[in-house]
């Protein structure tokens, strides 16, 4: 075993997903669990951070791994400015937005204030933050609503749809900046995006905004009945939030955001859960469609990637409806800590050039 030797952090609101890297090899891998009682006492996410960055020292020592061995600590990317797609060295400007959430808070702004802590006390080691869900490659006429006040965000599954897409241009023997390709990301939230040469130059917002409804949130909304909604007094803003991401989907259709056990009910002749299912799959579907317009119908494929591309008979629905535009590529569940210890490699090893946020 040889090559460079990373640390991942990838936190998340309950947990911190932890793994070690000797070259593109999985070492360790280790999933974190905070309960609640241990997180309460913490008045915000960014207060957390030397509770979850001892939670991790301690972990290592345990494993009896050498943190003075590390080349690089990598952490996910949280909720800083629109940035390109890349590979980004944490600097004190990035801390700064990290720190403040600059568009949120969230668990994973405190991936790249870990990272940056634990090298700084490593001789020659470096830390990065790879594709935060705020990479932002619109093209500008994707950006326009119907009102200035309410331009459309980037924010999406950009991570793994990157690693996915790139997977597969080397399956095809070509680069990814030289394709065309449409992924479905599937999971708790679902984004689709068109990437053209390299660029996602088109996504939904699959965090609050617009799309397929999903596992636990709403997609697209009519929007009168929306604002009906707001102003009924039945709701407070962080009840009509949880109605957009959180209790929204199958959830609210069905109470569960468990995919596969609705895929299961509707197997079983649940007609709700079938119909409720197709509905999804059928918007899925259609957002592929409209990527497929905005590519010009230049597409060399479609990858469906994701926990709930696991589920076959939701793979089989939207392949019904869009294997006429390209070939079809399954890759089901997703692995961000590879994909960001392989960002992290491309640029210790020359092969991608690091950029400054």
């Amino acid at each position: 075993m040889s090559g460079f030797k990373i640390l991942v952090i990838n936190p998340g609101s309950t947990s911190t997903k932890i793994a070690v890297y000797q070259g593109t090899e999985s070492i360790f891998l280790k999933n974190l669990r905070h309960s609640g009682e241990q997180l309460a006492i913490y008045k915000n996410i960014a207060s957390q951070f030397e509770f979850r960055k001892e939670v991790i020292l301690n972990e290592l020592i345990q494993a009896e791994i050498k943190v003075d061995d590390f080349d690089a600590v990598v952490g996910r990317g949280g909720l800083v400015r629109p940035i390109e797609s890349g590979v980004y060295e944490v600097n004190d400007t990035l801390k700064a937005d990290l720190i403040k959430g600059v568009q949120g808070e969230h668990a994973s702004n405190l991936g790249g204030l870990i990272a940056d802590d634990i090298a700084r006390n490593i001789p020659k080691c470096r830390a990065f933050i790879a594709d935060p869900v705020v990479v932002d490659e619109l093209a500008p006429v994707a950006r326009i609503t119907g009102h200035p006040d309410m331009p459309r965000r980037s924010v999406f599954h950009a991570l793994n749809q990157k690693a996915v897409a790139k997977n597969f241009a080397a399956s095809i023997d070509k680069a990814y900046e030289d394709i065309n390709v449409i992924v479905a990301h599937l999971g708790g939230g679902i984004s689709v995006g068109a990437h053209l040469k390299g660029r996602i130059i088109d996504v939904n917002n699959a965090l609050d905004g617009y799309g397929p409804f999903s596992p636990e949130r709403a997609g697209t909304l009519p929007t009168g009945a929306l604002i009906d909604a707001c102003f009924s007094g039945k709701y407070t803003h962080e009840e009509m939030r949880k109605i957009v991401n959180g209790k929204g989907g199958l959830m609210a259709h069905l109470g569960t955001n468990e995919a596969h056990i609705v895929v299961k009910n509707a197997e079983q002749g649940d007609e709700k859960s079938r119909m409720v299912l197709d509905a999804m799959c059928y918007q899925i579907a259609k957002t592929i469609g409209g990527c497929a317009a905005v590519l010009k119908g230049d597409v060399d494929g479609i990858v469906i990637t994701g926990g709930i591309a696991h589920g076959k008979s939701i793979v089989n629905y939207i392949k019904d409806m869009v294997s006429w535009i390209a070939p079809i590529k399954v890759y089901p569940g997703e692995d961000e800590m590879k994909a960001l210890a392989d960002n992290a490699i491309s640029v210790l090893t020359g092969e991608v050039v690091c950029k400054v946020y």
